[in-house]
C-alpha cells in the first residue's frame, strides 16, 4: 500500500510534469490547464509546502526511498519553473526595447527602477491578498455603476487612488474572461488595475451579458457600450475621455482586440451608432483571434463546432459563417489600428499561441502602430488572475508600456 508520503509527492510530481510539458490534444486542454496554471504561478509555494513535507518525514525518521525521488525530481521542476517565471521581465523587456526602441524610456516620466525590475517576493508570498494590497496603495473603488439596463451584467466598477487628478487622467478599460458564459467584473485584472490607480490612472472593470442566455454580439456590444459610457462620463471622475486603454484575457482578450479593431462599427453599436467608441491603445492577454477557423487550425475549428455554436453563437458555423467571421480579430486588422501590446504563454493549452502569433504576424503587415509581442515561456492559460512573479513583473511591462504611450499620445495631440 502506497503510503502518503509518496501518494502526495507523486502527485506534485504529475502536476510539475505538466506544468513544464503539458498533456497534448484539444480534449486534454481544460484538465491540463487547470493542473498546470496553479502548479506553475504558485510554483514557490508548491516547492515549500514539498520541503516541508520532505523535512517532516525526515524528522520522523522516515527515509521512503521512492518519495524522496519523486520530491526531488518536483523541486528540480519546481526550481525550473520559477526560473523560467523570473524571465518574465527580461522577455517582455526585450519585446519593448525590439517594438519601440532602445531609448522607450527616455519618454517615460522616470527610467525603471533596480526595484521595478526586481522580482516581487513580498507581493508574491500572499497572492491574494487582494483587499490588503489595495488599501495600503490607497486605492478606492466605487462598484455597480450602471451603464446598461442589464441588472448586474450592465454595471461597471471604478478604481481610482488618491493620486488620481481631479481631471486628466488616463483611462483603462478592463474587460473579463470566461469563455463568453462565466466571469464577473471583481475577478480579473486586479492587480494591473490597483498597480495603475495607485499611479493616477482611473481604472474601469466591466460587465457584459454571458451566454448562453444572450447570445453573440451582445458580448461585444456591451464592450462598446461601455467605451461610450466611459467617454461621456469618466471626466466626473478624474478620466481623460479622449485616452482609452482597454485590456483583458482569454474571452476579454478577444472582446478587447474586436473592439480595438472595429472602431464605431454600426453591426456593433445597435441603438447608439452615433456612439465614439474608439479606443487609444489595446493590451489583450491570451486571446481567442480566430472565432471562424481562419487559420485552418484544427483545434480552433473544435472548439468553433463545439463550443462556440452551440454555447456562444445563434447559429453554427455552417448556417452563418459571416458572422463568425466579423468576430474574428484576425480578419477585422485594418492600417488604422491602434497601438498594441499583446502577451501569450507557450504552454498555452486552452487557446494556442499560434493565434497570438498570427494575430502580431498580420499587424505588423498592415498595421502603422506600434505592436509590441511578448511570448511567455512555460506560461500557462490565465497566468495574470492573481500576483505571481511572473504575473507581477508583467503587470510591470505593462505599466512601462502604457505610460510610453500616454506621454507620446499627449504628445501627438499638443497636450505636453
Amino acid at each position: 500500500m502506497v503510503n502518503g508520503y509518496v501518494a502526495r509527492q507523486a502527485v506534485t510530481a504529475a502536476l510539475t510534469a505538466n506544468a513544464i510539458r503539458p498533456f497534448p490534444g484539444f480534449r486534454a486542454g481544460v484538465p491540463a490547464f487547470f493542473a498546470g496554471w496553479l502548479t506553475g504561478e504558485l510554483a514557490p509555494h508548491v516547492l515549500a509546502l514539498t520541503a516541508t513535507d520532505t523535512a517532516a518525514q525526515l524528522a520522523r525518521g522516515r527515509r521512503d526511498p521512492l518519495g524522496l525521488a519523486l520530491a526531488g525530481a518536483s523541486a528540480v521542476g519546481l526550481g525550473y519553473l520559477i526560473g523560467q517565471s523570473r524571465r518574465a521581465v527580461h522577455i517582455a523587456e526585450d519585446a519593448l526595447v525590439e517594438a519601440l526602441g532602445v531609448d522607450y524610456v527616455e519618454q517615460l516620466d522616470e527610467a525603471p527602477s533596480p526595484a521595478d525590475l526586481a522580482t516581487p517576493w513580498g507581493r508574491v508570498v500572499n497572492p491574494f491578498a487582494f483587499g490588503r494590497a489595495r488599501r495600503k496603495a490607497g486605492v478606492q473603488v466605487k462598484r455597480d455603476v450602471p451603464f446598461a439596463p442589464y441588472g448586474k451584467r450592465g454595471m461597471l466598477d471604478i478604481y481610482t487612488s488618491t493620486n488620481t487628478p481631479s481631471s486628466g487622467a488616463p483611462v483603462l478599460l478592463q474587460v473579463h474572461g470566461g469563455a463568453w458564459v462565466i466571469g464577473t467584473k471583481e475577478q480579473q485584472g486586479l492587480a494591473l488595475m490597483e498597480h495603475l490607480a495607485a499611479k493616477g490612472w482611473v481604472c474601469v472593470a466591466v460587465n457584459y451579458r454571458l451566454a448562453p442566455r444572450d447570445r453573440w454580439p451582445a458580448h461585444i456590444v456591451d464592450v462598446k457600450q461601455a467605451i461610450a459610457w466611459i467617454k461621456d462620463n469618466i471626466a466626473g471622475y478624474g478620466g481623460d475621455p479622449d485616452y482609452i486603454a482597454i485590456t483583458g484575457g482569454s474571452a476579454g482578450g478577444h472582446l478587447t482586440s474586436l473592439a480595438a479593431l472595429t472602431p464605431n462599427d454600426p453591426e456593433f453599436q445597435p441603438g447608439f451608432e452615433d456612439k465614439d467608441t474608439t479606443v487609444q491603445v489595446a493590451v489583450p492577454h491570451y486571446g481567442v483571434y480566430d472565432m471562424s477557423g481562419v487559420t485552418g487550425n484544427r483545434n480552433v475549428e473544435l472548439m468553433r463546432d463545439h463550443f462556440l455554436s452551440k454555447r456562444v453563437f445563434p447559429e453554427p458555423y455552417s448556417a452563418a459563417p459571416e458572422v463568425y467571421e466579423a468576430a474574428t480579430p484576425l480578419l477585422r486588422v485594418t492600417p488604422e489600428a491602434p497601438d498594441f501590446f499583446l502577451l501569450h504563454g507557450r504552454n498555452d493549452t486552452l487557446v494556442g499561441v499560434e493565434q497570438a502569433r498570427e494575430l502580431v504576424e498580420r499587424l505588423r503587415e498592415t498595421s502603422k502602430r506600434s505592436v509590441v509581442y511578448a511570448e511567455l515561456p512555460h506560461a500557462q492559460h490565465a497566468f495574470d488572475v492573481f500576483p505571481s512573479i511572473r504575473s507581477q513583473h508583467i503587470v510591470r511591462a505593462i505599466d512601462r508600456y502604457l505610460h510610453w504611450h500616454w506621454n507620446m499620445w499627449r504628445v501627438e495631440q499638443g497636450r505636453n
